[in-house]
C-alpha cells in the first residue's frame, strides 16, 4: 500500500505475516460472499479490461477470470511478496493473468484504459490524501461509461460492529480508518470525479461491517 515515503505496508503489515493473509481474510470477512456479490455486481463481459486494484494474493482476479474467460483480467499491487504468491495462485489454477507491481497513486496506465476497476480491503490502508489519489487515478484509467466496485470496511451498523471494528482501527490506524468508519468513500469517489457513487451491499463480520460501493465515469 503507498505511504508517503513511496514505501508500501505489507496487508497485515509484517512481511513475516504475509503467508497468512489468505486464511485470516477468509476466516474474518466473508470472503466468498462478498467477494461473490462484487463480482456479481461488477457483472464482467467478454472484451471488457478489468483492473483488480491491490490484488494481494490474486483471489479476486482468479474468480473474475473464472467468472469470464473472455475478459482481459489485470492485477496490481506494490508488495512483491504478495505478487509472487498471486503467480503461484494463478498457475495453479489456470488463470491467464497480467499482474503489474506498481502504486494505486500512480497507476501505470494510460488513460481510459479499463472498462472495470475492483478493489477489495484497500482503501482502509490509506492515509486520506493518497484515498483521494488512488480515486483520481481510478477516474482516469475508466472509459466512458466505466464502473468501480469497491469492498472495504464502513460506517458499523451497531455498537456491536462499531466495536468489532476496533481490531482493524488498532492494527491499520485509527486515521487511516476514520473514513471508512464514516462511511465517506462515496463521498471521496465523486469528488474525484466519478458519479453516481453509493453504498450496495452491507455484511456482518466478526470483524467489523463490511460494505460494498460502486459508483461510474461519465459519458
Amino acid at each position: 500500500m503507498p505511504t508517503e515515503s513511496r514505501g508500501y505496508l505489507p496487508a497485515l503489515r509484517f512481511p513475516a505475516l504475509t503467508r497468512l493473509y489468505d486464511p485470516v481474510v477468509r476466516l474474518t470477512s466473508r470472503e466468498g460472499r462478498f467477494k461473490e456479490l462484487l463480482v456479481e455486481q461488477a457483472a464482467p463481459a467478454p472484451g471488457q479490461r478489468i483492473l483488480d486494484l491491490g490484488c494481494g494474493t490474486g483471489t479476486l482476479a482468479i474468480q473474475v477470470k473464472r467468472r469470464q474467460p473472455a475478459a482481459e483480467v489485470v492485477g496490481l499491487d506494490a508488495d512483491p511478496q504478495m505478487l509472487a504468491k498471486a503467480r503461484a495462485k494463478a498457475a495453479e489454477a489456470g488463470a491467464e493473468l497480467q499482474l503489474d507491481e506498481g502504486f494505486s497513486t500512480e497507476l501505470p496506465y494510460e488513460d481510459g484504459s479499463f472498462d472495470r476497476v475492483l478493489s477489495t480491503l484497500f482503501f482502509h490502508h490509506l492515509d486520506a490524501e493518497p484515498k483521494r489519489q488512488t480515486a483520481r487515478e481510478i477516474a482516469r484509467v475508466l472509459r466512458k461509461g466505466g464502473e468501480l466496485h469497491v469492498a472495504d470496511w464502513g460506517a458499523p451498523s451497531d455498537p456491536v460492529m462499531a466495536a468489532a471494528f476496533l481490531g482493524i482501527r488498532l492494527l491499520d490506524g485509527f486515521e487511516n480508518t476514520a473514513e471508512n468508519a464514516r462511511g465517506e468513500l462515496p463521498r471521496i469517489f465523486e469528488e474525484a470525479g466519478l458519479e453516481q457513487a453509493r453504498q450496495t451491499y452491507r455484511l456482518r463480520t466478526v470483524l467489523g461491517t463490511l460494505a460494498i460501493y460502486r459508483s461510474e465515469k461519465g459519458g
